[in-house]
């Protein structure tokens, strides 16, 4: 299945070299394969490779170079720099890895100018619209999450085998780049103890107490797993809203079927995946700054999401399983942010409503296949 973000990286490949990173197993190599007829793959996690590429002895008219999981060689930056101020694009060239390479392009020598970044996220209803069903989707969404080989069987047995296996990668391989072995265990309990409270807020002290360690260690883990693309955190917007705001966090899993909870649980986790997604798209394709935050007050008063383009907030969204009820929240925020566009999604609604003060109650499927964040 073609992957939207291919026509863009075409385009790039010919200017700069690409970096795509993701989650593992979210179709980085199966994309970077399908941009070209004639490659030559090297994988970083594949010893007999090392030498080849200390060496850098590929072809050079191949029509596409892949480089994978190639932030696990030391000093990868200054190499792959080196590589480009030597060769340039000659062939064109795209490292693809399982880890935030923003994290990672912190250190060493600077590759400023020398590269395009994308990052790849499971299948999303906008992704799959045409190809499949938009209600059928959108349960396997819920149930088996949009990691393409799962997704595609359709088959939750599958899905349940899978899920398993790819944890335990990350956490047994992959997180050996940022911790030892010693804490796998609690960072096993820490994303149980996650999978139960998608879409609660996050107190470090309470995870810390849970845990028996400390909340600077609970945070650390938490931000490795962030950087595996386990989990990603949406945090409270406060700029222009009143002080008595929620400082902590919000935890979702790129893996939405990791989800322990009720449908309503389920789909703010289909939903907030969707929306990064999307605000990633934004930054990666046409350079907007694109960030997904939520809203809440001390004495309870949310609204689940808020996107701000460009230092600017653009569009409020809450998420309700089966209620066309406009939530309190909603009508709260208004006065801190009257330009902005509140949308309330609701799975199966009846009848979808428009009101005259930008507020809408709408059929969530339909407009998660569209994506209309930007409008």
């Amino acid at each position: 299945m073609d992957r939207e973000l291919i026509p863009n990286i075409q385009v790039d490949l010919k200017r700069k070299m690409v970096l795509v990173s993701g989650p593992r197993q979210a179709g980085k190599t199966t994309l970077a394969k399908m941009l070209a007829d004639n490659v030559e793959y090297f994988n970083y996690d594949n010893p007999d490779d090392h030498l080849l590429l200390k060496e850098k002895s590929w072809k050079r008219k191949t029509d596409l170079l892949i480089l994978d999981e190639l932030h696990k060689m030391k000093n990868w930056k200054s190499w792959l720099k080196g590589v480009y101020d030597t060769e340039g694009i000659h062939p064109p060239i795209i490292v693809t890895g399982s880890a935030r390479m923003d994290i990672f392009r912190k250190m060493g020598d600077s590759m400023a100018g020398r590269y395009f970044h994308y990052t790849l996220h499971p299948f999303t209803l906008k992704e799959l619209k045409g190809k499949l069903d938009a209600d059928k989707a959108f349960h396997l969404l819920l149930s088996i999450s949009g990691f393409p080989e799962p997704f595609l069987t359709e088959d939750l047995t599958f899905y349940k085998r899978w899920k398993r296996t790819h944890l335990d990668i990350i956490l047994r391989q992959d997180l050996l780049d940022f911790e030892t072995v010693r804490n796998i265990k609690s960072i096993e309990i820490l994303v149980s103890l996650l999978k139960k409270r998608v879409g609660s807020q996050i107190s470090y002290r309470s995870l810390a107490r849970d845990l028996d360690c400390d909340p600077k260690t609970v945070k650390r883990w938490l931000e490795i797993l962030e950087n595996l693309y386990v989990i990603f955190k949406v945090s409270p917007f406060h700029r222009n809203v009143a002080r008595s705001l929620l400082k902590e966090p919000k935890y979702y899993f790129f893996d939405t079927g990791q989800v322990e909870g009720d449908n309503g649980a389920k789909m703010e986790n289909v939903i907030a995946a969707s929306l990064l997604r999307e605000c990633h798209f934004l930054r990666d394709t046409k350079g907007t700054e694109a960030e997904l935050y939520y809203l809440r007050t001390k004495d309870g008063r949310e609204v689940d999401f808020l996107i701000v383009l460009d230092d600017r907030p653009t569009l409020m969204i809450e998420s309700k399983w089966k209620s066309d009820n406009v939530s309190p929240g909603l009508n709260h925020f208004k006065k801190h942010f009257p330009e902005v566009k509140r949308i309330q999604l609701t799975y199966n609604l009846a009848h979808e409503k428009q009101y005259p003060d930008n507020l809408f109650v709408l059929d969530a499927v339909p407009w998660l296949t569209d994506m209309p964040i930007s409008e």
